[in-house]
């Protein structure tokens, strides 16, 4: 095994949908990841675009939205290092279901889905933990979206916060004055609200205390005090 490959057979041994593979089995995943990268606001796919690849990020972040016909925009998921996104282009070749672009500069692992149905047939558990993730991102975003219904603009917005807080310690960040990247206008977006409702709630956290803003980032100086917005 090279050391790319056991790089790589390190990191799918840390995601969920992998995880509960067999050595081997992570080995043959890892023989057909292809490394790619890019930058900040670029985007992967978008809605429609014909299906092939799905992608494991290895640093940096991304999105997932939904575009209205009007050019509103719902935020439908953020990602991050260990996360997978495009998943059903490893069952099948349909148009993408969302547009996915990227929040900062962005590392993945990129494997297409000739491949992964090839091993999937080989390794039957492969095909049993793809769709295990694919139940849990879809129960997880119906949930989020039931919430958000019931909620306050402000709690809607500590919450995507909150979240991004989450995140960025699972990466290794203090749990005191956490930096976060995202604009207003990101924040918004997650939130499902308009920007202006958006600022005008985050300069009450920042008189509070809570966070300081930056351009294009934020640092989040209380997370506990940030999760007392959100009900």
């Amino acid at each position: 095994m090279t050391a790319s490959t056991q790089e790589t057979v390190e990191l799918l041994s840390q995601v969920p949908v992998f995880a509960p593979l067999a050595a081997n089995d992570l080995e043959l995943v890892a023989e057909v990841c292809h490394p790619r990268r890019f930058g900040a606001g670029e985007v992967i796919f978008r809605e429609g675009d014909q299906s092939n690849t799905c992608y494991l990020v290895r640093s940096g972040h991304a999105r997932a939205i939904r575009e209205h016909a009007d050019g509103r925009q719902l935020a439908l998921a953020t990602f991050g290092p260990g996360d997978i996104f495009g998943e059903l282009a490893m069952f099948d070749d349909e148009r993408r279901s969302a547009t996915v672009e990227t929040i900062d500069a962005l590392e993945v692992l990129a494997i297409l889905g000739p491949d992964m149905r090839r091993l999937m047939l080989r390794r039957p558990q492969l095909a049993v933990a793809l769709a295990a993730s694919l139940s849990r991102r879809l129960r997880t975003t119906n949930e989020r979206l039931a919430s958000q219904s019931f909620q306050t603009v402000q709690s809607r917005v500590a919450g995507v916060i909150a979240t991004l807080v989450d995140q960025a310690v699972a990466e290794g960040a203090n749990a005191v004055d956490v930096p976060i990247t995202a604009t207003q206008a990101d924040l918004a977006m997650l939130a499902g609200s308009s920007r202006e409702s958006a600022s005008r709630f985050l300069a009450t956290l920042e008189r509070a205390g809570v966070i300081s803003q930056g351009r294009g980032r934020l640092t989040v100086h209380d997370p506990q005090a940030l999760r007392n917005y959100v009900y």
